[in-house]
């Protein structure tokens, strides 16, 4: 029997390629395992055209650790970060910074709107002591695409930096860094790299990075110290996540064998339309406006039935070989579907046919 599908937002199902790659073993100071660091780290830079101005530095852990590192490191003990938040993650980046015990402030839209450039060049002017602003790209909690150049355009109009968190959409979602101003961009590689969780990497201004020096709030998660000893060895500070490494070197090999940033877009956006699709055959409503869904995943509302309850749904879908992932929202009743990961139509297909039995199964539809 295969294993289930995940129609999860990472981890995610992954090819039988990346599996394999995690079946050799690495010496962390070998000089083949080194260079394999420092060619994923190319390959990361160069999805963003990054190479003349910024910088990668991978991390181990999940992304929320690279996501705290970015902050730690980037974000001033005396500077002050205003969160754009319309999300969980955007409330878990805010959340972060207070647990640092940093100055943060939120500015807070509805879940199924986008943020605001006008309320966000409003909210800077009303406030001169906000040195940096923090962005979730794609907010995972619904699904929604955030406007990151319109953003990304007041906050360096306004003589403040960026911190963004693209996680669901770095690899998928273009991002050029020749014209988006950031000083970070934080992703990991069990996203839309389709590489497997355990390492997160910050892409970063290298004269923001820099003038870090003696920011970071820890030993572990300090991005200048990584880099600096990066630089000078090549190797990790600290025990490197070697298979993981070594299964992301192989899904970029596939990503740029597919085509890249565009054909990876193309293959989810296809797999976001076929699922909406059948999904509202089903009778099943998105709970986003198509305008601003990104193809990454999907958040529906729950059935309108007195009895649903999430986890039921998810055993009968699951006895029929897919994994679903569960609303996050607190005042809807609703489930999430990924689109990402090594799937195309075929499997969406086949997810949408066993939801569909589930569903009259559990005498729902």
């Amino acid at each position: 029997m295969r294993e289930p599908i995940l129609l999860t937002p990472g981890p995610l199902t992954t090819s039988l390629k990346t599996k394999t790659a995690m079946l050799t073993d690495w010496g962390s100071w070998d000089r083949g395992f080194n260079d394999l660091t420092a060619g994923v780290c190319t390959d990361l830079l160069d999805i963003v055209h990054g190479a003349e101005t910024h910088v990668c530095v991978p991390l181990q852990g999940s992304g929320t650790f690279a996501v705290e590192a970015a902050i730690g490191t980037l974000l001033p003990r005396h500077g002050k970060l205003l969160v754009l938040v319309n999300g969980a993650y955007g409330k878990r980046m805010a959340r972060a910074v207070e647990v640092m015990g940093r100055q943060v402030a939120i500015l807070e839209s509805a879940e199924d709107q986008p943020s605001d450039p006008q309320q966000l060049a409003a909210r800077l002017a009303q406030d001169p002591a906000i040195t940096h602003v923090g962005i979730i790209h794609c907010e995972t909690s619904t699904g929604i695409l955030n406007p990151l150049a319109e953003l990304a355009d007041v906050v360096a109009r306004m003589g403040r930096k960026l911190i963004i968190d693209s996680m669901s959409a770095f690899g998928a979602l273009p991002i050029d860094a020749r014209s988006l101003p950031f000083d970070a961009l934080i992703a990991s590689a069990n996203k839309c790299l389709e590489g497997v969780p355990g390492m997160g990497f910050v892409i970063a201004r290298k004269s923001a990075l820099v003038e870090s020096r003696g920011n970071s709030h820890s030993l572990s998660m300090d991005l200048h110290d990584q880099y600096v000893y990066m630089q000078k060895t090549g190797q990790w500070r600290f025990t490197p996540p070697t298979h993981v490494i070594a299964a992301l070197r192989a899904a970029l090999d596939q990503y740029h064998e597919e085509g890249g940033q565009p054909a990876r877009l193309a293959r989810y956006t296809a797999n976001c339309n076929m699922l909406v699709e059948g999904l509202r055959r089903l009778e099943l409503k998105p709970f986003l406006d198509p305008a601003v869904q990104a193809p990454i995943i999907v958040t529906f509302h729950a059935p309108a039935h007195p009895d649903y309850h999430f986890h039921s749904l998810y055993e009968a879908v699951r006895e029929k070989g897919f994994v679903l992932y569960p609303g996050k929202l607190t005042q809807v009743e609703t489930f999430r579907v990924g689109c990402i990961g090594a799937i195309n139509e075929a499997e969406i297909g086949q997810a949408v046919a066993a939801i569909g039995e589930g569903l009259h199964q559990l005498g729902w539809l």
